[in-house]
């Protein structure tokens, strides 16, 4: 049930309660009630609304239905990489599902996404002794030349110590060995650890996983080239690999490691982002969106990231339409593609969608893990969080009432950074 509740934390927006002025200028319904007090009585008129969600979801038909509806789909089509065959499958059988559900003007909208694939390729330690390292090639990465590479590895702790030893760089595999302070913060050596490395001369780049553990497991992810920078291989090694070439290193032994990948990049393949609404009664031009992304990595099942953040968005339209609910506003379930390659499929769909801005009130997405749900993280004006606090009470039966500064998500960035609350 836990895992459950986290779909409630979006329910009570998609009851569309948001009165017209969260964060933009009364302009379309001066009939709006104007005073705080008013909003407050509007949001409590909607208790026993919100109680009925929740009861569907937690106790009634629909429990456990966004998590069986998630492992059908990440069992049936496994791992869904930008430009795969996979995510075509992917997006086919979501609008297959979304049209089953019964959801209306569901609609697939085309966009261009990049086309990368790993390959194979492995690691393995030369000197001081033959050791496999366990390695994962960082997305858009270039392959390494048909022989692979040996050279010697240079050990760095931070960017700071890189460009201090700069000279040691040239011609060898820098390790960065960057400690794990979170994720926001360190992710940047997976970013950008290879243009770096190579600035100074490096044939190659290791990072040590993003992550407070590995348990010998790299993680993968996107990294970023710049165009006037030679491009280096690079890929991601296991926490314990990274600190035991630290501590060789610190010893002042010398490290020899010999690394073969054979990655490649395709020209952009089409792809689409994925649309189903619940039309409004009142105000049907005026969109409340919520998404997740549909696209995953190529090495799991991409079920938490972002499987799980797509089918409770799903779940949230599908409970309202179980009620025979019909929102003021328009909800509209958006699910990205190509977010993994850094926002792609939502970039194009805000350069196609954001001449009617003005008809977006908030725009949401869950990209941060299915956990058992605390809150939610909003970014907009003093006015409109003190709407959302309001509208958050409604969750005090499931104990989810909390609202943390700033919303985090990618395919959701642009529109919040023209204003439109998050």
């Amino acid at each position: 049930k836990k895992r459950e509740k986290m779909k409630y934390v979006f329910l009570i927006f998609f009851i569309n309660l948001l009165p017209q002025y969260a964060g933009k200028s009364l302009r379309r319904d001066d009939s709006y009630p104007k005073t705080f007090e008013d909003i407050k009585n509007e949001i409590a008129g909607y208790t026993d609304i919100a109680k009925a969600i929740i009861d569907l979801a937690v106790h009634g038909k629909a429990q456990n239905r966004s998590y069986e509806r998630l492992a059908l789909f990440a069992d049936t089509i496994g791992p869904r990489l930008s430009g795969s065959k996979n995510l075509d499958a992917a997006i086919k059988y979501m609008f297959s599902a979304l049209q089953e559900d019964g959801l209306e003007n569901v609609h697939l909208e085309p966009v261009k996404v990049p086309h990368w694939e790993r390959g194979e390729e492995f690691a393995m330690m030369l000197e001081p002794r033959n050791h496999s390292i366990a390695i994962l090639g960082l997305g858009s990465s270039v392959a390494t030349p048909p022989e692979g590479i040996t050279a010697e590895v240079l050990v760095v702790a931070s960017f700071d110590e890189l460009h201090k030893r700069a000279q040691e760089a040239k011609g060898k595999i820098v390790v960065y060995n960057e400690p794990f302070i979170n994720y926001g913060e360190t992710v940047r050596y997976r970013s950008q650890g290879a243009v770096e490395a190579a600035k100074v001369g490096a044939v190659a780049s290791l990072i040590r996983s993003v992550a407070s553990f590995s348990i010998h497991s790299p993680h993968t992810g996107w990294q970023n080239y710049q165009p006037d920078v030679p491009r280096i291989p690079t890929a991601c090694i296991s926490v314990e690999d990274a600190e035991m070439m630290s501590r060789m290193s610190f010893r002042g032994t010398k490290i020899v490691v010999h690394l073969k990948m054979g990655a490649k990049t395709y020209p952009d393949s089409p792809s689409f982002n994925t649309v189903a609404e619940i039309v409004g009664s009142k105000y049907p031009e005026q969109i409340v969106l919520v998404s997740g992304h549909l696209d995953s990595w190529d090495v799991g099942q991409g079920a938490m990231d972002d499987g799980g953040g797509a089918f409770i968005s799903w779940e949230a339209l599908s409970l309202i339409k179980d009620l025979g609910l019909r929102p003021k506003r328009t909800l509209r379930l958006v699910l990205w593609t190509a977010e993994e390659q850094g926002g792609i499929g939502a970039e194009q769909y805000y350069q196609l969608h954001k001449e009617n801005i003005s008809n977006f009130d908030i725009v949401m997405e869950s990209d941060e893990g299915t956990f058992k749900p605390s809150g939610l993280g909003f970014t907009g004006s003093a006015k409109a969080r003190d709407i959302v606090n309001e509208i958050m009470t409604l969750l005090l039966p499931i104990n989810v009432t909390n609202v943390y500064d700033n919303a985090d998500g990618t395919d959701i960035d642009y529109w919040m950074r023209d204003g439109v609350p998050g």
